[in-house]
């Protein structure tokens, strides 16, 4: 671990418009929250069954939930997506990890899991290609894909909406400055899991997730964001903010200052193994 901020340095993008970075260097930025458990719901409305998606699950948590709700068995959606032609961008190499919109679906005696695939990539395009989030994306030099992206990070790492902005501003401002972006949550996207701490182990393992060894973007979302999220990735607020950590629920603390974030990091850990402590007791 380096405790020097490298020089900044211009992004550039590759030939697939995804960011890419010049200069290297090392400085953990920390993480908001894990990724929540999958909530399940089939709820009565209006006569019809319904299929909830709350925001941040990931594809292979909805692809659960659909096999669930229908009564099929255990991989049969993620199976059907090779009968369903998915109206996903090319960035995306037919993978739809970002683009199963978070929402309520209803649910018919002959609804299939490709139809629900296809309404789902269908209300992500609807939502994502829309003026307000699309003309974000091209006013921060971003196709929609790589926004995509950046939310799926926001919708991971923030503790609450609130603190979303301030997430993408981290976000942007360790692109901008040539600093790898070192998120626990795509480290745990990477290793199958959801949970607060990262291991230097964990750190070191040989993915494209791994944004604490790889420079830039993952290659693709990490989970199915919300219109919030989308929000945050495309007009974050001013802010110099470089690094974060949620010290306990409803403190998330966003600084520039290493050192002050390494004081707030060290109150995390005093009191996680606190909470251990008790637990054992």
């Amino acid at each position: 671990m380096q405790k020097n901020t490298p020089p900044r340095s211009r992004i550039r993008l590759t030939r697939r418009g995804r960011i890419a970075l010049v200069v290297t260097g090392a400085v953990v930025v920390g993480t908001a929250v894990a990724v929540p458990l999958l909530i399940l719901g089939r709820q009565e409305g209006r006569g019809a069954l319904t299929l909830v998606i709350p925001e941040g699950r990931r594809a292979s948590q909805v692809y659960e939930a659909v096999d669930k709700a229908l009564a099929l068995p255990a991989g049969s959606t993620e199976k059907s997506l090779a009968k369903v032609d998915l109206k996903l961008p090319d960035d995306a190499r037919g993978n739809p990890e970002g683009y199963l919109f978070p929402a309520t679906y209803p649910l018919r005696e002959e609804t299939g899991p490709e139809e629900l695939l296809a309404l789902m990539v269908d209300t992500a395009n609807q939502k994502f290609n829309g003026a307000p989030l699309a003309a974000g994306a091209q006013r921060n030099a971003m196709n929609v894909y790589q926004a995509v992206t950046i939310a799926s990070i926001v919708q991971a790492e923030a503790a609450t909406e609130a603190d979303m902005g301030k997430v993408a501003r981290v976000v942007f401002n360790r692109l901008e400055r040539g600093m790898p972006l070192q998120m626990d949550s795509t480290v745990n996207y990477a290793l199958g899991r959801s949970t607060l701490r990262t291991t230097a182990e964990d750190t070191r393992i040989d993915s494209p997730y791994n944004t604490y060894q790889r420079m830039g973007l993952p290659p693709t979302p990490i989970d199915n964001p919300g219109e919030a999220a989308m929000r945050a990735a495309v007009n974050p607020p001013p802010g110099d903010w470089l690094y974060f950590v949620t010290v306990r629920p409803g403190d998330t603390r966003f600084t520039a200052d290493y050192a002050e974030h390494q004081r707030n990091v060290a109150e995390f850990n005093a009191r996680q193994q606190s909470a251990g402590a008790q637990a054992a007791g």
